[in-house]
């Protein structure tokens, strides 16, 4: 082994870690590597950036543009009204019609595009058969990845393989080649899943998963459990407020479904709705959670507070600490329990552009150059000077925060009676140091000052919490006790029934930017004043303090609010609705139009006249040209992450193969298998192969496993095209939800868990295995070319 294929190793485990793990994205990762890559001299300069003008990725962001083209032109309501004729009320007529249909769309359609286009109709037409969506998703997705095999442009891998054979002095694959095995796979895969898959799928109850309707959303997710109403008494220490102040949001975490004051009732009431004495609140969250809160009313104002805070700051150290501008901080929310958590440190004061905050300091961005006061213990503030986020961390005595931040005007001591309910319940349990905008300096015990505690330790009856914050925010506590809860649930259901409020299902776009971020980052109650009141993840459902929770990949999010509102989410380019309340408005005279533009590619394909990348771009540049969308949709439509993706991996295989990694591993695996004759070899790239996509990207894995096929073939004296065809299949990821999008976009909304892939996907993958073996050696014979 060299030192390049050494570095060229360690580049590619490197890659795949980052691939597996999901510490980067996977788009970032590929600039990395193509990076490296120069830096080191395993590639020129201008291979680096090679990828970029490389036909596959002109192809690929040509066929997005296409498929939106497709999407606009009405294509998918047609589609949805013969499927639901053609399906009639079978389960397995509708799986063999929804897996063909898709499959021939994924022939000529990014497969994204594809189960993006038929997840509501598919949804759809479920409901109205009163079948369960978890019985038809998954196979609609296994259709449009098995339907991509097709042609030449169905998937990136195709591409891929036949541009690496062109890249040999070989003739690459044309435009019908894969069909010989792409056909029968289609085939003998729906057949698979329609009379055997299906049984292994999840059964659940089509009313409980079938989307009919507001009532049974309600039922399958659950809502009714977590509903609950409170009245306001006469008097209320809370009327006068708004509901933000109240803490009944941010800090019961509670979602407000409704307000009744009088004989009228507000849906979804605004933040800044002022409270009234006699109100009903209907809302939706832990009720326990909302009574631990009620505690605090039993915590007893001590007046000792300037004199335990000298006693804490004199057992303790305080700093102020410059963030960075750089810092991973800056943009993100003050959230005081996170900072402590993480840091150990508390938050007493932030210093910015000559003003000193000191509260409402939870919903506060960092900004580059805030100076933060924190106080803590000498070991934890010489740890934070470790940190990188922080430019200058400088110790400050007592003295220097009395004068400057003047902190004892905002402080107070609760003391915990013998009879408390909060004697034995740990900090967490009652977001102590997070509830409105307190924070817990400190905690006196038998006379000694604690400064370690953590989230599970325990109160005990006689501790003093030293607290900064308002004290009249305590009034609002006291206002929490006073709520009346009612037994009747009733205005919540005739909400729903009276169609005040309904219920939407959408999932997030596997494009949006919005998976890694909070709930709150997407703002719907401001773009849309619709709230999300659920969610649904690997066969559960989530339904309180959803604000802060972050969003997956595959995530089913229930919606709720007045039916123009959610009518308007069909135009949000960050969510697939499900049982749309308005269908997204198309131009139904353009379907022919763009349904013959694609004709015309083929034509100038199969013809000869142009390559397929040219074809392509011609196009989709006459379906801007010819208004089936804006140019402004077609930048959109494109899925950048899989441009840069494969962009960025290219230089990748270049490497591989000019430092003699290719050969080297191939060297490999021709010891190992090759006495055991050519279809061996191949059996063992297709198996390596389909192994690594259950968490390798496909895109990646076919960008490093081609020019080992190239070799292997090369070695065996076989033609190149039987090895590419190998991979290609064998790319076809079907076992796992992470390694192709299809996959994870169909996991939310049908309630599947990861073994639900492995079950029947992996099945499919072993049928896929057994067909191309056996149909390899009589289309791409295993003998010299």
């Amino acid at each position: 082994m060299t030192l390049e294929i050494a570095l060229v190793l360690l580049i590619l485990a490197a890659a795949l870690l980052l691939f597996v793990t999901g510490w980067l994205r996977m788009d970032v990762v590929a600039l990395l590597v193509l990076c490296v890559l120069a830096l080191l001299g395993l590639v020129s300069p201008a291979e680096a950036v090679s990828g970029f003008s490389n036909p596959a990725v002109i192809t690929v962001w040509a066929m997005f543009i296409m498929s939106e083209g497709l999407t606009r032109a009405g294509i998918a309501d047609g589609i949805g009204r013969r499927v639901i004729r053609l399906s009639g009320n079978s389960e397995t007529q509708m799986i063999v019609v929804i897996m063909l249909v898709a499959g021939v769309l994924s022939a000529f359609m990014s497969n994204i595009g594809v189960v993006a286009l038929l997840l509501p109709v598919t949804v759809e037409a479920a409901r109205r058969c009163g079948i369960s969506p978890a019985k038809v998703l998954m196979p609609m997705a296994f259709g449009a990845m098995l339907g991509g095999l097709i042609t030449l442009i169905g998937t990136p891998p195709n591409l891929l393989v036949s541009i690496a054979l062109e890249k040999t002095g070989q003739q690459g694959f044309n435009l019908f080649d894969f069909a010989l095995i792409g056909l029968p796979v289609l085939l003998a895969g729906t057949l698979f899943v329609a009379f055997i898959g299906r049984h292994l799928l999840p059964d659940t109850d089509p009313g409980r998963a079938g989307l009919a309707g507001s009532k049974n959303l309600s039922e399958q997710y659950g809502l009714q459990e977590r509903i609950f109403a409170l009245r306001l008494p006469t008097p209320s220490l809370l009327a006068g407020h708004t509901l933000e102040e109240s803490g009944l949001i941010s800090t019961a975490g509670l979602m407000v479904i409704a307000l009744t004051r009088g004989n009228e009732t507000f849906t979804l009431p605004s933040r800044h709705t002022v409270l009234k004495a006699g109100d009903i609140v209907l809302a939706q969250g832990k009720f326990s959670r909302f009574e631990r809160l009620r505690s605090w009313n039993s915590l007893t104002i001590e007046r000792e507070a300037p004199l335990l805070h000298e006693k804490l700051l004199a057992a303790s150290a305080v700093a102020e600490l410059d963030v960075a501008a750089d810092s991973n901080l800056v943009g993100e929310v003050l959230q005081h329990y996170r900072f402590r958590e993480r840091y150990q440190l508390n938050v007493l004061a932030i210093k910015r552009a000559g003003q000193t905050l000191r509260t409402r300091l939870t919903d506060l961005s960092l900004e580059a150059g805030d100076k933060i006061l924190v106080q803590g213990s000498h070991s934890a503030v010489e740890q934070i000077s470790k940190h990188s986020e922080f430019s200058n961390v400088q110790l400050l005595g007592a003295d220097e925060v009395k004068q400057q931040y003047k902190l004892e005007e905002r402080l107070f001591v609760l003391g915990l009676p013998a009879d408390s309910p909060l004697v034995d319940s740990s900090f967490a349990d009652n977001r102590l140091g997070d509830a409105f905008d307190f924070r817990l300096l400190g905690l006196f015990r038998q006379g000694e000052v604690m400064q370690q505690f953590h989230s599970d330790d325990k109160l005990q009856a006689g501790d003093l919490l030293l607290i900064q914050g308002r004290e009249e925010d305590l009034d609002i506590l006291r206002g929490f006790k006073e709520l009346q809860r009612l037994d009747d649930m009733s205005p919540y259901l005739d909400l729903l029934a009276k169609g005040k409020l309904e219920l939407l299902e959408a999932t997030l776009h596997p494009r949006s930017k919005y998976i890694g971020q909070s709930v709150n980052a997407l703002q719907l109650d401001k773009r849309y004043k619709v709230e999300v009141s659920a969610i649904w993840r690997q066969g559960r459902a989530y339904r309180s303090a959803l604000g802060s929770m972050i969003l997956q990949a595959g995530d089913a999010l229930l919606i709720v609010g007045p039916r123009p509102r959610l009518a308007m989410l069909t135009d949000s380019e960050h969510l697939i609705v499900m049982n749309p309340v308005q269908v997204k408005p198309v131009n139904v005279s353009k379907a022919p139009l763009a349904a013959g533009l694609i004709a015309l590619m083929v034509l100038l394909t199969v013809t000869g006249v142009l390559p397929v990348y040219l074809a392509a771009v011609l196009a989709a540049t006459l379906m801007v040209a010819s208004r089936c969308l804006t140019m402004e949709q077609a930048y959109a439509a494109i899925d950048w992450r899989s441009i840069f993706l494969i962009a960025g991996m290219l230089p990748l295989g270049l490497a591989m193969q000019h430092s003699g990694t290719a050969a080297w591993l191939a060297d490999g695996v021709q010891a190992g298998l090759g006495q055991f004759g050519p279809l061996a070899v191949m059996a063992g790239l297709y198996l390596v192969t389909a192994l690594g996509t259950l968490v390798v990207p496909t895109v990646a894995l076919v960008l490093i496993m081609a020019p080992i096929g190239l070799l292997l073939s090369t070695a065996l004296g076989v033609s190149g095209h039987s090895a590419m065809m190998v991979v290609a299949v064998a790319a076809t990821s079907l076992a796992s939800p992470v390694s192709h999008a299809a996959n994870t976009l169909v996991m939310g909304p049908g309630g599947y868990r990861f073994v639900d892939y492995l079950k029947v996907g992996g099945l499919l993958s072993l049928l896929l295995f057994i067909i191309t073996m056996a149909l390899l050696p009589l289309f791409w014979p295993l003998t010299a070319p």
